[in-house]
């Protein structure tokens, strides 16, 4: 019995059709349909009932599933104290990446990996838009805070960002700048969907302080967050690099400048009910080595932090 094809199994249970991991995978649905038959001719079980449009498992494919999830886990970490720090990873990994202001030192350090292990592929996703990893076949991810289900991931946190208000010359003379943060609520702020459905419409005051805003306008990309704040729409609360620039040449304001800002979080995640493959954890390792790095040597042009430790977050 390969364990490839264990491990195909397990992404057709995690999309619900053979269709659907057969594109994830890159592979023919025939090749992945024979191999799919030749796994339950050898354990002389049905796995699944076919549907038109759907597979559901059988109490037998449950069971199994259930079964070799953990060993697959073991089996990849057993592979990775076997070949030592040194030896190459294989495989593929489809890396999805929030649209955050680190985009460009976070894929150059993809690609170092990438150099690092040519016999490895890999597909990267920017999107602010939900997605299930299980379902989407989404080895890790880059994502904020409040933008996963935290009983659902297992998170590194990376990352800290230091996220202001801002507003355009043109807004504040049209609607006052606000000075106090009783004032804030009665303006117009421009709201933030983030991945997983929530509003960002509670929004954090300085350290200790949370505030109730509301807006006519709600987006779901820091780029049109951005654009709207230019164009005057309303008081937008954006990571600092984002609008640094714009702070500069006047065309936005920041508030509040004598408030502490808040200090947001992104992290690397990946889903806890899944087995982490020999080359995610290789991947984590260089991404946790190679930001921190940058960050040393100044090169990510913004203050933050790494952090070092793998936390569940539940």
């Amino acid at each position: 019995m390969k364990t490839e094809d264990i491990a195909l199994f397990h992404r057709i249970v995690e999309t619900g059709s053979l269709v659907e991991a057969a594109d994830i995978l890159n592979l023919p649905k025939s090749t992945l349909s024979r191999r799919l038959q030749a796994l339950e001719d050898e354990l002389n079980v049905k796995l699944f009932h076919r549907q038109s449009r759907a597979m559901t498992l059988t109490a037998s494919g449950s069971h199994f599933y259930d079964k070799t999830t953990p060993m697959l886990a073991t089996l990849e970490q057993t592979l990775s104290e076997l070949s030592g720090q040194e030896a190459q990873v294989a495989g593929h990994l489809r890396i999805l990446i929030f649209p955050i202001p680190e985009i460009l030192h976070i894929t150059h350090a993809i690609f170092e990996f990438m150099d690092l292990n040519p016999e490895l592929t890999v597909e990267i996703i920017v999107s602010s838009e939900p997605k299930d990893m299980i379902r989407n076949n989404i080895d890790l991810a880059f994502m904020l805070e409040d933008a996963f289900n935290e009983n659902e991931m297992v998170a590194r946190h990376i990352i800290d960002e230091t996220v202001h208000f801002f507003a355009s010359p043109e807004y504040l003379e049209k609607a006052g700048k606000p000075l106090t943060p009783e004032e804030l609520p009665a303006h117009n702020s421009i709201l933030f969907r983030y991945p997983n459905g929530r509003i960002f419409n509670e929004v954090p005051f300085g350290k200790e302080k949370t505030l109730s805003v509301t807006g006519n306008l709600c987006v779901n990309s820091l780029g049109t967050c951005l654009e709207a704040t230019l164009m005057g729409r309303g008081i937008s609360m954006m990571p600092l690099p984002i609008a640094q620039e714009y702070v500069e040449n006047g065309k936005l304001v920041m508030l509040f400048e004598d408030v502490e800002p808040y200090e947001g979080k992104c992290f690397l995640v990946y889903p806890s009910r899944r087995f982490i493959s020999l080359a995610s954890q290789r991947f984590i390792d260089h991404m946790m080595l190679a930001l921190e790095t940058c960050i040393q040597n100044g090169a990510c042009d913004r203050q933050a932090k790494t952090k070092g430790a793998i936390k569940p977050l539940i």
